[in-house]
């Protein structure tokens, strides 16, 4: 029997590697996922990665010899055709790294280079739920925010590889939250998960009554116990969290009035359990609702806007799709 077209997928994130072997078809082999090695230099953090894929390999039972390519998804700026991460933000020492010759050399293996929101919604296009679609945004939403855009089956990629920054995009040009980056009032710093605690603690300090004042010191006040306040019915939690969807609609209408995808999607791990929590179908009504009083009508009625369905998978499956996208327009170099 023939042995199926297999692609690995690489995700690396700030603080963990996620990594799949993935067949043509979108189905999942073997995963395996581990804390990423940053403080010991990037030499180690790599020969890290790469132990990681070879056990996935092992785990499904294949060899190097059985991929057809690989596909690496990583954070920040980079030069997609070089294969140079030029600065991740958060993986300092990391800059300019020969990200896609080093994966290559070392595993034998063709391989691309992704930015890692983009190979999110590369995945959630290709098997999650965009895959109906010919086009969508996907929102990632996490310590900062991400986007990805898919548009007629293809990546919004941009003249320098930067496109989809859809978390960066100036919502309030006077008096905003202050970047450090000097991307002053984005929606990351309004709706980001650093942001919703900024914006917790302070209603806290002004007094706001909230359960969270007796659960919950600066230490541990997260937006995992800002979702559970909510859920317990605190008003607070959730008048915050209603706050953050708002933020998110203005910037949703935004991408829809610039790039009109067919779906909106969310994703990531500040959802607020997504549909099966009370909270989290109050968030996503509100992004709705939102949106429909401010898009123009047409796409305020024909736009989906769901969450994702593949969790923290929809990076190194999307990678891995990549790798296969692009075997498809010839042989990977």
């Amino acid at each position: 029997m023939a042995t199926p077209r297999l692609f690995l997928g690489i995700d690396i994130g700030g603080s963990s590697v996620k990594l799949g072997v993935v067949s043509a078809t979108g189905q999942v082999c073997a995963q395996r996922a581990a804390q990423l090695v940053v403080d010991q230099g990037r030499d180690v953090g790599m020969e890290s990665i790469f132990g990681e894929a070879e056990r996935c390999l092992t785990d499904a039972g294949v060899g190097v010899g059985d991929l057809r390519g690989i596909g690496v998804a990583a954070p920040g700026t980079m030069d997609l055709a070089a294969g140079v991460i030029l600065q991740p933000f958060n993986l300092p020492g990391w800059e300019d790294l020969p990200l896609k010759q080093l994966t290559q050399q070392r595993l034998r293996t063709p391989t691309v280079l992704v930015n890692d929101a983009n190979a999110a919604a590369f995945g959630e296009f290709w098997v999650g739920a965009g895959r109906e679609y010919r086009s969508l945004m996907l929102w990632t939403l996490g310590t900062g925010i991400g986007g990805g855009i898919v548009l007629d089956g293809e990546i919004l990629v941009g003249a320098h590889g930067h496109a989809g920054e859809c978390g960066h995009m100036v919502i309030q040009c006077d008096g905003g939250p202050r970047s450090e980056f000097g991307i002053h009032g984005s929606v990351e710093l309004f709706a980001g998960a650093r942001a919703l605690v900024r914006r917790t603690q302070e209603a806290l300090e002004a007094g706001r009554e909230s359960v969270l004042h007796r659960q919950h010191g600066e230490a541990t006040l997260t937006p995992v116990a800002i979702s559970a306040a909510a859920e317990q019915g605190d008003a607070l939690a959730i008048e915050l969290i209603l706050e953050t969807a708002r933020y998110l609609a203005v910037s949703t209408v935004n991408v829809m009035h610039i790039v009109n995808p067919e779906i909106i999607l969310f994703g990531g791990a500040m959802t607020f359990g997504q549909a099966c929590s009370q909270i989290g179908r109050l968030f996503l009504e509100e992004v709705r609702s939102q949106v429909r009083g401010m898009a123009f009508p047409v796409p305020a009625s024909s736009t989906r806007i769901e969450f994702a369905s593949l969790g923290n998978d929809a990076g190194f499956i999307g990678a891995a799709g990549c790798a296969l996208r692009a075997s498809q327009s010839g042989p990977l170099s």
